[in-house]
């Protein structure tokens, strides 16, 4: 067990689908070295297939008995998708727009699709998605090398990239699908939880450039973060398929805010919702849909009728830099205990790999 968990919640009813936090990401961890098809962050639109394709059909985590279940390895061109690049090169001269080769399948494949009759009821949502860093992760307990581990200081799920083969059992282990196999080193590789912005201070890149703030982050022990009260106090943050039985500790708030849906003669139905229940009990677990969604609309009454409410002015989030309680001082104090530097990184299994390498200009405050 860690001595603390480092945990993020993402306030679906605000995502916009804009991509920030996926070009954020991208463009700080998975542009080279054969990363290019990795999305360590993504946004989908739900309801739709996924990336990798029908991700949640693959297998993997947990059973009622805690015994791993076996899972797919996705398969790179057929439910990923192989990059591809465009002419750009001959626009200039008055070609058309085309791919090098015929794309088969990619990320946001169905981008904004849904489900149900236009125009009277149809829907969608969107949901980023990255590693869950759960308490339970599948993908180390498949991993027959001890690869991978989560950090004693923070929780964070890593790949020591020494030991790994690349025999992707954690890949099937991953009910979430969310750790990827880099065929030009053959290792395995996966978000990181942005761990050595996180000990200087600042937030992960996926939640830096949040355009909808959407995103909290914090440690679950700290009762003074929005972390803590949205996930300990007031339960409407809720892990992504707990059915899984891996204990995500990336929580969602779930989109309970949605339009009317229209009667034949295109009049709204008051008090109708587009997005079906059963939809959202799926992804979040009954119980806890149904006692996240009853709070949420009860403090959103509250707040229209009397002005106050401690829930709404937390998930406004009226200030971003407000959204993340990383406790610096926390890795700091870690670091001198072990006689390390302070803030330089506190588990050096990931940063000693062959082929990781990292250096940072960033500055706390910057």
């Amino acid at each position: 067990m860690s001595k603390r968990q480092l945990a993020m919640v993402m306030d679906l009813n605000k995502c916009i689908g804009c991509q920030t936090c996926t070009v954020a990401c991208k463009t700080q961890w998975t542009n080279r070295n054969g990363r290019d098809y990795m999305y360590w962050n993504n946004v989908e639109t739900y309801p739709g297939h996924g990336y990798p394709k029908n991700w949640q059909e693959s297998g993997g985590g947990f059973d009622a008995a805690g015994d791993l279940q076996p899972g797919k390895i996705p398969n790179i061109e057929s439910d990923y998708g192989v990059p591809w690049e465009y002419n750009y090169d001959e626009m200039a001269d008055g070609k058309i727009l085309t791919p090098h080769q015929e794309p088969t399948w990619g990320p946001n494949w169905d981008e904004d699709v849904g489900a149900g009759n236009f125009p009277n009821d149809n829907y969608f949502f969107y949901i980023p998605r990255i590693c869950n860093h759960c308490t339970n992760p599948g993908c180390l307990s498949a991993c027959p090398r001890d690869a991978i581990f989560k950090r004693e200081q923070d929780g964070v799920v890593l790949v020591d990239l020494d030991r790994c083969q690349g025999y992707r059992y954690c890949i099937a282990g991953c009910p979430y699908k969310k750790i990827y196999f880099n065929p030009k080193l053959s290792k395995s590789e996966k978000c990181i939880l942005c761990f050595p912005r996180v000990e200087r201070g600042l937030p992960p890149a996926c939640s830096q450039q949040c355009v909808g703030r959407i995103r909290f982050v914090g440690f679950l022990d700290d009762k003074e973060s929005q972390v803590h009260k949205l996930v300990n106090e007031y339960k409407v943050a809720i892990g992504l398929r707990p059915d899984y039985g891996t204990t995500p500790n990336i929580y969602y708030v779930p989109p309970v805010f949605s339009p009317n849906k229209f009667d034949e003669n295109g009049a709204p139905i008051v008090e109708s919702s587009r997005i079906p229940d059963a939809e959202l009990e799926k992804l979040f677990g009954k119980e806890a849909y149904h006692q996240a969604k009853k709070t949420i609309l009860a403090e959103h009454k509250k707040r229209k009728e009397t002005g106050e409410s401690e829930l709404m002015d937390l998930l406004i989030a009226f200030q971003h830099q407000d959204m993340f309680r990383l406790d610096t001082n926390y890795y700091h104090d870690v670091a001198k205990a072990e006689g390390k530097k302070a803030l330089a990184p506190v588990d050096n299994r990931y940063s000693k790999g062959k082929f990781t390498k990292f250096t940072t200009h960033y500055k706390v405050g910057h």
